[in-house]
């Protein structure tokens, strides 16, 4: 299944996505979750009532091409993000491989939809791109053992980890959260696929396009820790929640390490696009 949240004119709905058109749940039946994270933490049981409803004759429909994204999980508990989970992008960077996953934050300011545009802080001149694939976590769990992390996994979206190389390296401390958490700093989207559909994470090609150009192209059978072995060491720590959103990490490409460097500027187009699960596409526009 392909959950969405739609601007309508009764506000932020939850919806799913078939092909060219969006079906809103809410408007088709009123008794079912408000919420694409309510939807997740229904379970197997909320997914089924969504699954009939909108198999209905009488579902209501949105033509694609007049649907307004918004967000797919517009109130995560948490955003975390894995760094330096790509060989390759380890390499490329002159870093060593991790021997555990390289830990950091967003806040919820951060997030937009596909389309919105990605701001340059006035305080920043290093604003960087990063591809990412996003694992959504589905239900409630701690010290999650890699055996059953999978069954803590709602589904899977695409991320756009924007970052301001300038404030993440700023200093000898290296703060990264303060360099990844401007507002606007987290596009996601369009959809998330849910896990039952897309069931392996670790084939999935991911790339990123800026005005046009290839800057990225890998796979995610190139990350260094797996789907399981994040939530396993993330749950250690913190307790996981349905809709909360982990950033697994960036293949090579980034415009840092380019030479020279490449970073973003008002006018350009950056998108990423994700095999299985679709693409964001996001405008760069001066704060």
């Amino acid at each position: 299944m392909r959950l969405a949240t739609l601007l309508t004119d009764a506000g932020a709905r939850p919806a799913v996505h078939v092909g060219d058109h969006y079906v809103d749940l809410l408007a088709t039946q009123a008794d079912l979750p408000g919420s694409v994270r309510q939807i997740l933490a229904s379970g197997a049981e909320g997914l089924a009532k969504v699954a009939a409803a909108v198999a209905k004759p009488d579902a209501v429909k949105i033509p694609a091409d007049r649907a307004k994204l918004l967000a797919p999980i517009q109130d995560p508990g948490k955003i975390l993000c894995v760094g330096l989970n790509y060989r390759d992008h380890a390499i490329e960077g002159g870093q060593p491989i991790p021997t555990e996953p390289v830990l950091f934050g967003k806040f919820p300011n951060t997030l937009i939809a596909t389309g919105d545009p990605i701001k340059l802080p006035k305080v920043s001149q290093k604003v960087d791109y990063e591809a990412e694939l996003v694992i959504v976590i589905g239900k409630r769990g701690k010290h999650i053992a890699e055996s059953e992390a999978m069954s803590y996994v709602g589904g899977y979206t695409v991320g756009h980890d924007v970052s301001a190389r300038d404030w993440q390296f700023k200093g000898s401390e290296k703060q990264w959260m303060i360099g990844k958490t401007f507002d606007t700093f987290a596009p996601i989207g369009p959809v998330i696929v849910t896990a039952d559909e897309l069931t392996n994470p670790h084939t999935l090609q991911v790339s990123l396009r800026l005005n046009g150009q290839t800057m990225q192209n890998s796979n995610t059978k190139e990350f260094i820790f797996t789907v399981p072995q994040m939530l396993a060491y993330l749950s250690q720590v913190v307790t996981l929640e349905p809709g909360d959103l982990i950033f697994t990490g960036t293949p090579p490409g980034v415009g840092v390490a380019r030479k020279p460097p490449v970073f973003l500027k008002a006018g350009d187009v950056v998108e990423v696009e994700i095999a299985g699960i679709g693409t964001i596409s996001n405008p760069v526009i001066e704060e």
